[in-house]
Order: C-alpha cells, then sequence, then structure tokens
C-alpha cells in the first residue's frame, strides 16, 4: 500500500516536472526556423537538453536553444523576430527567455 503511494505521489511530480517544460505560444504572423516556415497560429514549445521542440499538430520543428533567465519575470509572452526568423521567445509569468541559435537548427 506504502508503494503504491508512493509511486502515486512520483508519477504526480513527474507530471507537473514535465509540464513546467511545455509553454504555448502564439505567431501573430508567419515565422522561420531554420528554413521551414511556420504559420501564424497557437503552437505548444517544449524544452528539452537545450532543443526547442515546436509542435502545432502534426508539425514538428527542432531547434537548439539557449536557456536564459530573466532577473524580472515577463508579464507577457514576447517574440522576437530578425526579419522573420525567430530570434527568441520571452515566456509570459515566467523569467525564461528562449534565445534560438540559427546556426544550428534542424527540423523534423
Amino acid at each position: 500500500m506504502f508503494n503504491n503511494l508512493l509511486l502515486g505521489f512520483a508519477t504526480v511530480a513527474l507530471a507537473v516536472a514535465s509540464a513546467a517544460t511545455s509553454y504555448r505560444v502564439t505567431f501573430f504572423q508567419p515565422v522561420v526556423v531554420n528554413g521551414a516556415q511556420l504559420k501564424a497560429g497557437d503552437y505548444r514549445v517544449e524544452v528539452q537538453d537545450n532543443k526547442a521542440i515546436i509542435k502545432q499538430g502534426k508539425m514538428v520543428t527542432e531547434a537548439p536553444v539557449k536557456v536564459e533567465n530573466n532577473s524580472q519575470k515577463f508579464s507577457q509572452d514576447t517574440i522576437r523576430l530578425n526579419g522573420n526568423e525567430l530570434q527568441e521567445i520571452r515566456i509570459g509569468g515566467t523569467t525564461m527567455r528562449l534565445v534560438f541559435d540559427k546556426n544550428n537548427v534542424s527540423t523534423n
């Protein structure tokens, strides 16, 4: 019984930890990541091992990302572009800034 309870708590903790690395962002215009053009719309961004995985439906794009922390929380999501190329995502409600390295990205 104790083992089942412990397993239940561990499962919940793992679910909470994995949810903390997934964020929803909205691109209000088309953006380019690794030469792949992403349409305007809502996307899920997951961060795993210095890699951002951007998903919308069956479309998945991966890109190396540097995770930086700001001294204060961002009040809203902010997308930084160079032309139409994605450079940075600031995650609203967190101190997290995802800086994309355009030299080392790949698409699935």
